[in-house]
């Protein structure tokens, strides 16, 4: 089924808005979770409602915090989240490493006790299209869900990296994935019925590759919501080179930040770290010489010749503007159990169904 994405929009605010939190930060979450799922970031979009609601219900998530910074100087910044939502820390945190970077060059962002931060990549294009380069490494302290490269335990969660660059004329190099072979998110949209993840995605307690969601999830159940209570991990991508740039994030994200690393907990609520970098090129560069080649490369980076049966040799970045604009138009690709889920979290907080069919 497809979902008319203005009407879902407003759905997923409304959502919010019933649970707990305040016109902008409910604004904020809808519009978050909405691009993910636009730009074709199921993992990280609208599936996430029922999830978050949860976790207000729960009280392990803060509705409408104001993030702290407790630590600064010219160009360095620790902000704490409070436990508050990621779409409001993170967002908070980004504006800050621009405004420093527009100004000094440079800067560096660490975050500690956020809530699930969403899609990275967003704050790769918020800062490019401020003319601002942007490196970022993710952690989280709880929900250990990733094996390091010869192992079957697990260690890491799924440890995000991003980054953007912005590009004179066109839209920005937008780099954005999880360490793990596959997003948690995707597997989860896998167990709910949708599109399949790679067959050697995860590992077994016995050391064997597989696409069963259920050594995840514990159950073969697809309405298991947010238990992650099966035996087995995801697999690192890229063996060891994907399980180092992970542990880099628990390093980074997790050390630096002071939010933690890693840890074997299951009381310990979800929180991510995150540690940014952010870079005016103005301050180093020559504006026309940057600009001209970069534009030189791409050039010739498009230039390759497609293999068989691939329209054209995509820049990071470019697939989401495709998703988008195809989405757009014809609506967000959606199964109906995970429909069926955000549907029920309306319903359970008394929204009007006139405004849940709008979507349809």
């Amino acid at each position: 089924m497809k979902l008319k994405s203005k009407p879902l929009k407003i759905l997923i605010f409304t959502i919010f808005k019933k649970a707990g939190c305040n016109k902008a930060e409910a604004e904020r979450i809808a519009e978050y979770l909405t691009k993910a799922s636009l730009v074709g970031h199921d993992s990280h979009g609208v599936i996430r409602t029922p999830r978050y609601v949860d976790m207000i219900k729960d009280n392990h998530i803060v509705t409408n915090v104001k993030p702290k910074i407790i630590m600064e100087s010219n160009n360095f910044s620790i902000v704490d989240g409070s436990d508050g939502f990621g779409q409001t820390v993170g967002p908070f945190a980004c504006k800050l490493g621009i405004k420093k970077a527009k100004k000094y060059g440079n800067s560096i962002i660490g975050i500690k006790n956020s809530g699930h931060l969403g899609r990275i990549g967003d704050f790769s294009e918020m800062a490019a299209e401020k003319g601002i380069i942007s490196v970022h490494f993710v952690n989280s302290i709880a929900g250990l869900l990733v094996a390091p490269y010869g192992s079957w335990e697990r260690r890491f969660s799924t440890n995000p990296f991003s980054a953007g660059v912005p590009i004179k004329n066109k839209k920005p190099f937008i780099l954005d994935f999880a360490t793990s072979l596959v997003a948690e998110g995707k597997a989860y949209v896998a167990h709910q019925g949708g599109k399949s993840i790679p067959k050697n995605a995860l590992i077994n307690d016995k050391g064997n590759d597989t696409n069963d969601t259920s050594v995840i999830y514990g159950t073969k159940d697809p309405n298991a919501k947010s238990s992650r209570g099966g035996t087995g991990a995801f697999q690192p991508f890229g063996l060891h080179k994907g399980s180092g740039l992970s542990f880099l994030c628990e390093l980074l994200a997790g050390a630096i930040t002071g939010s933690g690393m890693g840890r074997d907990n299951k009381s310990q609520p979800f929180r991510n770290g995150m540690f940014s970098i952010y870079l005016n090129p103005s301050k180093y560069v020559k504006g026309k010489e940057y600009d001209q080649e970069i534009k030189r490369y791409i050039k010739f980076f498009k230039s390759a010749e497609p293999n068989k049966g691939i329209d054209q040799v995509l820049m990071p970045g470019e697939k989401e503007i495709y998703n988008e604009k195809d989405r757009l138009k014809n609506g967000i690709p959606m199964t109906k159990i995970t429909w069926d889920a955000i549907k029920d979290t309306a319903i359970s907080l008394k929204i009007d169904s006139k405004l849940i069919n709008k979507c349809l």
